[in-house]
């Protein structure tokens, strides 16, 4: 009998540790959020691809400056507001010109006035806890003149068969990022 225990304790302890971890990246409460929680999700040919992220708004501060408030010129930021943005990849694909292996990640950006760094980082977490170990890639982008937008905003465009940008809009800021199946 005690052997029985002992072989079924360890896949029932596996199988609560799978299904906690799983959650991890639960956003929020039940509580209203000065930065509503947003997803959006997007399939190319056949490889879903998912963004959930915080939404913050301008509210008349600063944004993508010199010593702003918000995301400012040269400094990591989270891409977002609260946990961090995280990227889900079904398959294999190609993100600004990088191969990256079918998975979750965070999303950073290192906002910048003629290019911006866009990192996918292995850590999720709540806020600012990045650590560049946890890095997978870093990749550029162009920003770009866009609508003005108060909300910040991640959404996907030029789609095809096997491609689509990944839009971070904010302001009159957007920065495109491609994405190609595999």
């Amino acid at each position: 009998m005690k052997k029985l225990i002992k072989f079924l304790f360890l896949p029932i302890l596996a199988f609560f540790f799978i299904a906690g971890s799983t959650f991890a990246q639960e956003r929020g409460n039940d509580n209203n959020r000065a930065s509503p929680n947003a997803a959006v999700s997007q399939t190319i040919g056949t490889t879903e691809v998912t963004v959930t992220y915080g939404r913050p708004a301008l509210r008349e501060r600063g944004y993508f400056g010199e010593g702003t408030p918000l995301a400012p010129i040269g400094s990591v930021w989270r891409t977002g507001a609260n946990e961090s943005t995280a990227i889900t990849f079904s398959d294999d694909v190609m993100f600004g010109g990088k191969s990256v292996e079918a998975g979750t990640y965070s999303l950073y950006t290192i906002p910048g006035m003629n290019e911006w760094t866009i990192i996918l980082n292995e850590k999720l977490s709540w806020g600012t806890q990045y650590d560049e170990a946890e890095d997978v890639i870093r990749v550029t982008a162009k920003p770009a003149e866009g609508s003005d937008l108060e909300w910040f905003e991640i959404y996907f465009n030029e789609l095809s068969d096997t491609k689509a940008h990944l839009n971070l809009h904010w302001g009159t800021t957007r920065v495109p990022v491609p994405i190609e199946t595999m």
